[in-house]
């Protein structure tokens, strides 16, 4: 009789096989890794112990690009890689142009190409969505390496307040970067989570995240393992990266300088964020830091007190707090019903801010786990149930979309289909009737946006349904179905209900990438995928060779007087040659080679410490005794 191996729905069929799934925060600033190992989620680090992940990255001549902590350096050519050194890239993702706050501010060049911002590189045009996937494929290499097996599947966070424009082009990069995409989730919720299972919080909170490039603040209400959004906002174009800008302009101003070239406007942000970070770190108004970068033209030196910093930015810390009241609007709350605030984002550390909100709410904020990686815990949480990995812990998370969707009527108006903060997934139906007699064909205009006018807010896709049979004006009835899976991302149908013919798109917006953008970039891909290769080839043979002269050297140290002088001299020359060659060569497949030598020729001192070994410790003993 043959046995069958079941499983409950959503787990998986081999229990004791757990699939590799992680959660990433794609930041602005920094993006991480994380994952459940032991029951407990925690970011993954580099080789080198950092789990920061620098959302930077820097095209060189060729093919050559650098990733994260690499891009940061400072190379010869500093102007020519500063306007090639790409950060903050998450501000750009599934923007036109014209959506693009401050432009001018920025090192490198954009240019518009068919309504979608682009990267002007000296390896030419690069999408937002490509830069993006550079940094996810950094981190997806990171994880397979952590768990030495491939993964399964990922849930990445997005901001609340990113679109579907803005989701669908994070979607793209991940899949460009060969990560498969269990759920896009809102970051604020994903704090929550990672929150709300350490402290076993129950009740409303309200979670106040200020990145690096953008600021969202959700309510939420917690119970038993039931996280429901009640109301989501933010701005998209709001982090730090504004207070940077912020603190650089005052500063230049009271130096009478300015910043022209992409060299100085780096330089200027630079010097700007590391004063920032310093002044965050004080406690009295008074005390200032010296604020000055390289070239001394471009900055300083100059004495910045935190007030000065405080005052130079409150515009910005104002825009946040009126987000806030706005949600609580939303949700239908006063701030007394909000038991706690919950500070996600490495910018709530200045002081400022935490004083807001505490001024606003009347209580202290919640920042006893870290910013940086709470957005990135909780998706690992998720991802780790989704992936039916702990099926006992039952999470039911009840996310919203930020801003309402609907159709353009005549005139130019919108009509609301799906309002904002409506939980997801969700599908939602409205009739609609033709306009003029004979009618056969409607066209479809999908936009979103809180304005009442279709040029207030954005287009996200047009479609026609035809073959609709003739019939006097008002008579057809055309029921348009508006879907949202639970990543945020639309799909609407269309049907005449009397005579069956229906329409269907994919809501796939012109700010995001066509499939077959998306297929050409991954045919690219392959160009560099050998560059990639080689390189891990490369480093991975240079540590095997470190780690054997490592261990010769040891065993030397201990056992070296069992050889003879011209055995001795052979090993020093096997263990030099292997030393210059992972110094200089370029080829794994030599180093691997010396390598070899080196291994072989130790082989008979191995047996002959073994035997050291084994005499030493039959020493003294009879027979009996063993």
């Amino acid at each position: 009789m043959a046995l069958l191996q079941i499983s409950e729905p959503g787990a998986s069929p081999q229990p004791h096989q757990r699939r590799v799934v992680v959660g990433i925060d794609l930041g602005t600033t920094h993006s991480l890794v994380a994952a459940v190992r032991s029951g407990v989620a925690e970011c993954l680090p580099a080789e080198d112990g950092r789990v920061l992940l620098p959302s930077v990255v820097r095209y060189g001549a060729g093919t050559q690009r650098a990733i994260g902590w690499k891009a940061l350096e400072t190379p010869e050519n500093s102007a020519l890689a500063a306007s090639n050194t790409i950060a903050s890239v998450k501000r750009l993702m599934g923007r036109g142009l014209a959506d693009v706050a401050n432009a001018s501010l920025l090192p490198y060049a954009l240019v518009d190409q068919g309504g979608m911002v682009m990267v002007q590189t000296q390896q030419g045009l690069k999408s937002p969505v490509e830069v993006s996937a550079e940094i996810l494929a950094t981190l997806r290499q990171r994880a397979e390496d952590s768990f030495n097996d491939d993964l399964f599947g990922a849930v990445i966070t997005v901001p609340a307040y990113f679109d579907d424009a803005q989701r669908q082009a994070t979607k793209d990069a991940a899949q460009l970067a060969g990560i498969n995409v269990l759920r896009l989730i809102n970051e604020p919720t994903a704090a929550a989570i990672a929150y709300g299972l350490d402290n076993a919080a129950e009740g409303v909170y309200a979670v106040y995240d200020l990145g690096g490039g953008t600021f969202d603040i959700s309510i939420l209400r917690l119970s038993q393992g039931v996280f429901e959004v009640l109301a989501a906002g933010g701005d998209s174009a709001l982090g730090g990266d504004d207070y940077d800008h912020a603190l650089a302009a005052w500063a230049l101003q009271k130096l009478g300088k300015t910043a022209d070239t992409s060299a100085q406007k780096t330089a200027a942000k630079n010097a700007a964020r590391q004063c920032k970070e310093a002044l965050s770190g004080l406690s009295n108004a008074t005390q200032s830091i010296a604020i000055h970068a390289h070239p001394e033209w471009v900055f300083g030196p100059l004495e910045v007190k935190i007030a000065d910093f405080e005052a130079a930015t409150a515009a910005l810390t104002a825009r946040t707090m009126s987000a806030v009241r706005k949600a609580l609007r939303d949700a239908q709350l006063d701030k007394v019903d909000v038991k706690g605030v919950v500070m996600v984002g490495g910018s709530t550390r200045m002081p400022q801010v935490r004083r807001a909100v505490a001024n606003f709410f009347g209580s202290e904020p919640l920042v006893n786990l870290n910013p940086d990686e709470v957005v990135a815990l909780g998706a690992a949480i998720q991802a780790n149930q989704l992936a039916g990995n702990n099926p006992g812990n039952d999470l039911l998370l009840l996310d919203v979309i930020p801003l309402s969707l609907g159709l353009e009527t005549m005139g130019g108006l919108v009509e609301r289909i799906v309002p904002r903060n409506q939980t997801i997934p969700t599908a939602m139906a409205q009739d609609f009737t033709t306009y003029q007699d004979g009618q056969t064909a409607l066209a479809l205009h999908v936009v979103q946006g809180e304005r009442d006018l279709v040029a207030d807010c954005r287009s996200l896709a047009r479609f026609e349904l035809r073959g609709i049979p003739p019939m006097a004006a008002g008579a057809a009835r055309i029921r348009v179905t508006f879907t949202v899976d639970a990543d945020g991302l639309l799909s609407v149908a269309a049907k005449e209900q009397g005579s069956g013919v229906e329409a269907h798109i994919s809501v796939k917006p012109s700010y995001g990438l066509s499939d077959e953008q998306i297929a050409k970039m991954l045919q690219d891909s392959f160009s560099t995928a050998a560059q990639d290769m080689a390189a891990r080839a490369l480093a991975e043979a240079k540590l095997d060779a470190d780690r054997m002269l490592m261990a010769t050297q040891s065993a030397l140290a201990v056992d070296g007087d069992l050889l003879s002088e011209a055995e001795r001299t052979t090993l020093a020359q096997l263990m030099q040659t292997l030393h210059n060659t992972a110094a200089a060569s370029h080829d794994p497949a030599q180093i691997e080679a010396a390598s070899k030598a080196l291994a072989n020729g130790t082989e008979a001192f191995a047996a002959a410490r073994m035997n050291h070994s084994i005499r030493q410790a039959l020493a003294g003993r009879t027979l009996e005794s063993l």
